[in-house]
């Protein structure tokens, strides 16, 4: 992955830009690094910051809807694993099979002993 420019020195870059512009004797040897040539590569600048951006946007928008659409999956299995014990039983096979533990199989709370009695 290309390591990204801090957004302060390309805001550099483009005050630098500005004013070769307005070097009016400003004639380099390298025609790469002439002034249409630069405004050319500000502008490809600008537009894959745009679609970075938009990017960003449509991902947040894609995790929202994950978001949203695994909360109502999960309330709806939830509804379904209540729909199995009112329908069957708290101990029956069908019970075990969604995921819940029977009530035969919870282990009954043992009794504590008093140290002091």
């Amino acid at each position: 992955m290309a390591h990204l420019i801090a957004s302060d020195r390309i805001e550099a870059d483009r005050a630098a830009l500005l004013a070769l512009k307005d070097m009016a004797d400003y004639a380099p040897v390298n025609q790469e690094l002439a002034v249409p040539t630069l405004i050319q590569l500000d502008e490809t600048l600008t537009q894959a910051q745009e679609a970075t951006l938009r990017a960003r946007k449509a991902l947040a928008a894609a995790r929202a809807a994950e978001a949203n659409a695994a909360r109502v999956f999960h309330e709806a299995i939830i509804g379904a694993k209540a729909g199995v014990v009112a329908q069957f039983g708290r101990n029956a096979q069908a019970v075990a099979a969604v995921g819940l533990t029977k009530q035969s199989d919870r282990k009954r709370p043992a009794r504590r002993t008093r140290e002091g009695a």
